[in-house]
């Protein structure tokens, strides 16, 4: 797993990709997908008139903090942090902040989940691989998909801030984590040459 996204006259980006890493791309953005869940369903007889679009941008959210370790790095509380023992007034406004903030942030990491999928599905089964060739636009979703599946593979490994990669680099093959370690480190690369890309 060697490909990095290269700039494109247009202002987007290519990467080469091959066989098993669209696989492997594919199937972590299905999973995010999944977790994240589904967006808001219009409702049966649903005529998509403007009253309609009023109540889904007004629609409250959630005001707790999801129990899952991954939803909550996802979707974190606006005030307050680690190192910070929230009292009743920050609680509060960490709610009030969610309920009103946390559908459009989902619909957002779904829309980064689904371009990632949508961009993949048109490289079709090539042998050997393709080169992938992002649009602008599509770029900036990907960059978005791609920082959300490491959000999302780093917890689940327990990275913290301080660690540098090198401790879970160490660890033997036959641990279970191995395969996540690497794709971890993967998608930072590839999350890096994006960058790149973009801003060299």
């Amino acid at each position: 797993m060697t490909g990095q996204f290269e700039p494109l006259p247009d202002g987007g980006a290519a990467v080469p990709l091959d066989e098993v890493e669209v696989s492997i791309l594919r199937s972590l953005a299905v999973q995010l997908l999944e977790l994240i869940g589904p967006g808001a369903e219009p409702a049966e007889g649903d005529s998509g008139d403007s009253d309609d679009l009023l109540a889904s941008i007004f629609s409250d959210g959630p005001s707790e903090p999801p129990a899952d370790p991954v939803l909550a790095r996802l979707f974190p509380d606006a005030y307050g942090g680690p190192d910070l023992v929230p009292d009743d007034d920050v609680r509060a406004a960490s709610a009030e902040f969610r309920r009103y903030t946390e559908n459009d942030l989902r619909a957002r990491k779904r829309e980064d989940a689904l371009a990632l999928i949508r961009a993949l599905d048109t490289l079709g089964p090539a042998k050997g691989g393709a080169v992938l060739r992002l649009k602008p636009d599509e770029c900036r979703h990907w960059l978005g998909g791609l920082n959300d599946l490491r959000l999302a593979i780093g917890t689940r490994l327990e990275v913290t801030d301080e660690d540098d990669g090198g401790e879970l680099l160490r660890l033997p093959d036959s641990d279970p984590r191995k395969p996540m370690v690497l794709a971890y480190l993967w998608l930072g690369g590839l999350q890096e040459t994006l960058v790149e890309a973009l801003t060299g």
